[in-house]
């Protein structure tokens, strides 16, 4: 990926040298890294919203009009994924390293691949 916003659901701060949140729905924050040529320009975060209202939609809804164009997650429902494909996020997966850096750095390089159908998290009850 070269030009655009990439979001990665972060634990506490967040920040470019923060931790990955496992669980992307529940995560405290989104660390926003806008990429130009290939490069980090700016790193910014915003606020995960409540569930209760809108469910699975609103950290959909909160990405998208934050103007995200990726979004890298460890896990995510079937629910949600379908929701960033309507509203044009492509959601890559990395599931192996905590740390956000290197896995932006991968995917500005091209090393992450978008999550497939078979790699949702299963889950009821509303659970991301």
């Amino acid at each position: 990926m070269k030009e655009g916003r990439i979001a990665v659901p972060s634990n506490e701060k967040g920040g470019l040298d923060g931790q990955r949140s496992g669980h992307f729905g529940h995560c405290d924050v989104f660390t926003l890294i806008d990429v130009e040529n290939g490069e980090i320009k700016n790193v910014t975060t915003i606020q995960n919203e409540s569930h209760v209202q809108g469910g699975c939609m609103v950290p959909v809804n909160l990405l998208s009009d934050n103007k995200v164009n990726a979004l890298i997650v460890g896990g995510i429902g079937m629910r949600p994924l379908m929701g960033f494909k309507q509203v044009g996020i492509d959601v890559y997966h990395d599931d192996q390293r905590p740390e956000i850096r290197p896995v932006v750095e991968d995917l500005i390089a091209g090393k992450l691949s978008q999550i497939t159908e078979n790699q949702v998290c299963g889950g009821g009850g509303g659970a991301m």
